[in-house]
């Protein structure tokens, strides 16, 4: 059976055409944005997916617009619900709902700089090794079971910029193959720690970037 899957973004969504351009063995039922005006919804339409647009600022609070937006997500039945540059902090009532197949990239290797501005967060503490994560959703901010990560050299003229740039290929590398491995049926989730179902003796599913 092929994984159904719905993608939350509110950009550019170069994540999704990653994904997209993957050829995983899922179907992308639906992209949904909260910016009206997002690229990842135009690029969605061009690929004949289907974008649905649901702006945040039509609504008076966070709880009512998670509200509707799980509700339009459970409408699509969903297998997975992939965040892909999506910009607002999720309420506990809808990672309640779909937890366990919720999964989000951030560019950093988490524990380290969760949250925002990480590139320049990073070069401003001086660390030599930096990267993204794949993680699974919950209800801490940034701290959800790490499925996959990437890491890539510090430079020492890095810009965040060109750290960010470096990183967002890695992005584009691991989590289409986070999401594939979800489809198969081989994550395996155990106490907070994630594995693939035929490695179980490894700690952690890591991917080194370059």
């Amino acid at each position: 059976m092929t994984c159904r899957v719905v993608v939350l973004l509110s950009g550019r969504g170069s994540n999704l055409r990653a994904i997209v351009e993957a050829r995983l063995p899922i179907e992308i039922v639906a992209v949904i944005g909260n910016r009206p005006q997002a690229e990842g919804l135009a690029y969605a339409r061009e690929r004949g997916l289907t974008a649905v647009v649901l702006d945040h600022t039509e609504y008076p609070d966070r709880a009512a617009f998670d509200a509707r937006l799980a509700d339009e997500v459970a409408q699509h039945r969903p297998d997975l619900v992939v965040l892909a540059g999506y910009m607002r902090i999720l309420s506990p009532a809808f990672i309640a709902r779909f937890e366990g197949r919720l999964l989000n990239i951030h560019p950093a290797l988490l524990p380290m700089f969760p949250g925002l501005n990480t590139h320049e967060r990073a070069l401003a503490e001086g660390v030599k090794i930096h990267g993204c994560t794949v993680h699974f959703v919950t209800v801490e901010l940034d701290h959800g079971p790490i499925v996959a990560q990437a890491a890539v050299p510090v430079r020492a003229d890095d810009t965040p910029d060109t750290l960010a740039a470096r990183v967002l290929a890695q992005e584009h590398r691991i989590y289409p193959q986070a999401i594939r491995w979800f489809a198969e049926g081989r994550l395996v989730n155990v106490d907070g720690r994630v594995n693939l179902k035929d490695d179980l003796a490894s700690q952690s599913v890591l991917s080194p970037g370059t």
